[in-house]
């Protein structure tokens, strides 16, 4: 199967590709991605992938300009070796939340990186739980959108005697929340939000019933944990008995550790998208559930031409 396709890896998460390699059987291909002394990315692809069906994992997360110049590079080196086709598998898209024009004179990042990504010589890209779905939109390649869900109902559904209470942290993420309260026949809570500045939040109002309830907070992502945080003890403070959160992605980025702890959150539910930094890890908050086994069945559905969106039905 090796001479058919071939799984590479970036540094940004070589433990989830040594995971998804080990579900698809496979070895991970040999390539050198190091720097020059003025901080150039260099790759050299050390496998004869001439007319094999590519694929290369990477999470832009931090450091995110080195890890997606490492993907571009990349996927250069395997585009000039005549690769057959080469998928770029980016659990964590960075720079997704800067979508659209929220502001004059701003850019959409977003679709720069998707543009940048094509001009490299991408044929197919794959990610996971993307903050706007439009993203998807920006691409002139094939782009398969894959969700969490799957992995978190398995770990949430066997936890509570009786259904919690799903609760969007914002208007946006109703449509993720919703998903989750009817496989699991839950309720479903939103929270009105109010953002005064960026990476700054608000709690103004929770629509739905919470009192003595368990309640579980859905995001794709959690940065720098004011949101989550803010709606943990709003909801504790109209009466929820358990509050815990789930997100996909765990940035965590400047204050995210300390408002955690300091919240009444019991526990933060994560995927390993994102390496879990050690400091997370030793807060004892955190649980990690891997995604490798849906990212693989997923590069194994595309290498066979299966369906992929039927892994969500």
């Amino acid at each position: 199967m090796f001479k058919s396709t071939c799984v590479f890896s970036g540094n940004s998460n070589p433990a989830l590709a040594e995971k998804i390699a080990k579900y698809l059987e496979l070895p991970i291909g040999r390539a050198r991605v190091s720097r020059f002394s003025d901080g150039e990315v260099f790759a050299e692809i050390k496998e004869n992938v001439r007319g094999v069906d590519v694929y290369v994992i990477q999470s832009t997360c931090a450091p995110v300009n080195d890890n997606l110049m490492e993907l571009l590079v990349m996927i250069d080196a395997l585009k000039r070796a005549s690769a057959g086709s080469i998928t770029a598998v980016i659990p964590y898209y960075g720079y997704a939340r800067q979508d659209r024009k929220a502001a004059p004179r701003t850019p959409i990042t977003a679709k720069l990186v998707a543009d940048l990504l094509s001009a490299s010589g991408v044929d197919r890209v794959v990610a996971m739980d993307l903050h706007a779905a439009q993203i998807q939109g920006f691409f002139n390649t094939p782009f398969d959108h894959l969700y969490a869900l799957p992995v978190f109902l398995q770990h949430l559904k066997p936890r509570f005697q009786t259904p919690p209470v799903f609760v969007s942290p914002d208007a946006g993420g109703v449509e993720r929340t919703r998903a989750y309260a009817k496989r699991l026949g839950a309720d479903l809570a939103i929270i009105d939000k109010r953002r005064e500045a960026k990476n700054v939040s608000e709690v103004m109002n929770i629509i739905g019933d919470i009192e003595e309830r368990e309640c579980v907070i859905l995001d794709d992502m959690i940065d720098t944990a004011g949101t989550v945080t803010n709606a943990a003890r709003a909801l504790r403070d109209k009466g929820a008995s358990k509050v815990l959160a789930a997100a996909t992605h765990p940035v965590l980025s400047g204050p995210a550790l300390e408002r955690i702890i300091d919240s009444p959150l019991e526990e933060v539910i994560v995927t390993d998208t994102i390496p879990l930094r050690k400091e997370a890890q030793e807060t004892g908050r955190f649980r990690v559930l891997s995604v490798a086994s849906l990212l693989g069945e997923a590069i194994k559905r595309i290498h066979h031409s299966d369906s992929v969106s039927s892994l969500f039905v």
